[in-house]
């Protein structure tokens, strides 16, 4: 994960409008730039599928779990000088795994206590490792509130590859996963393997914690796994895969505009991408609460 990030010079006298939108289809010529809008569209496609069954399965305390237990990765990586998304990865998958065999046997207290040592046990040691290394520490506030203007080239081709397999698993498991979101029981009579599909969506879950880390870091990370699908939900559409649409559709929105509010305003990209999602779930709610309120 890079940690230098190439930045625009602001004029210090006022620019009208023209200038700024001159100044803007200039901003869209610079790589880091086509770099960031590719990640967060990538970004987007996960938060809106992923996040769609982490609402729908209630496992978004597990998910915050994960994304903070992949801190520890990220530190012990940087402090060995390797790349942290590497640690990150590894961690995520682990802590998924470990859940999963904690929630087998029922045991829902154990897992929940688990999922919150995890999540202070994990920025704990991350932020040791980055401490304990010797030389120029990085900002925490990258990874920790995201720096989507830092990710390369190459960052954008591994995600990519991260996406694609992610769905293509997706796919072949649709109607299992499915299943096993909405009501395990029932699934498990049909004859689906539960066990092995609930540990399968917590390791999708995990690797798009990976994805998703780069463009809003870990603090909001849950913001992105859950407004577009909650949004969604809102709409009250008629099938899960419609749904499924709307979510990537609505973060697709989130990110751009997200993207596009931080350039205008002079503000973070990861706050900006969240503030502007709970600005449009507010709107689709007041939308919705006015056409479903009694007349006369």
């Amino acid at each position: 994960m890079p940690t230098v990030c190439p930045t625009v010079s602001f004029p210090s006298t006022p620019i009208t409008t023209i200038e700024r939108m001159s100044d803007l289809s200039l901003l869209f010529s610079y790589e880091f730039v086509q770099n960031a809008i590719a990640a967060g569209l990538l970004a987007s496609v996960l938060s809106g599928v992923v996040g769609t069954f982490v609402v729908v399965k209630r496992l978004v305390f597990i998910a915050g779990g994960i994304s903070h237990a992949a801190f520890a990765g990220l530190g012990i990586c940087y402090y060995l000088g390797m790349n942290p998304l590497i640690g990150a990865f590894v961690v995520a998958v682990l802590a998924a795994l470990l859940l999963a065999w904690l929630g087998e046997g029922g045991a829902g207290r154990s897992q929940d206590a688990f999922i919150g040592i995890l999540w202070a046990a994990g920025m704990a040691v991350g932020i040791v490792f980055i401490h304990l290394t010797p030389g120029y520490a990085p900002n925490l506030m990258a990874y920790l509130f995201g720096d989507i203007l830092t990710v390369t080239r190459t960052d954008v081709y591994l995600l990519a590859v991260l996406v694609g397999a992610v769905l293509l698993v997706m796919a072949l498991f649709y109607k299992e996963l499915v299943a096993v979101s909405f009501d395990e029981t029932f699934a498990q009579v049909q004859g689906t393997p539960v066990r092995f599909f609930v540990a399968l969506l917590l390791v999708l879950v995990a690797l798009s914690v990976i994805l998703l880390i780069q463009v809003v870091g870990i603090v909001l990370l849950i913001a992105l796994f859950t407004l577009p699908p909650v949004i969604a939900l809102m709409l009250a559409l008629r099938s899960f895969a419609t749904v499924l649409l709307a979510a990537v559709l609505l973060a697709m929105l989130m990110t751009t505009g997200g993207l596009a509010g931080s350039y205008w305003l002079d503000l973070p990209s990861g706050p900006s991408i969240v503030l502007f999602g709970i600005a449009i779930g507010a709107v689709v709610r007041g939308v919705v609460w006015l056409r479903q309120r009694p007349r006369g």
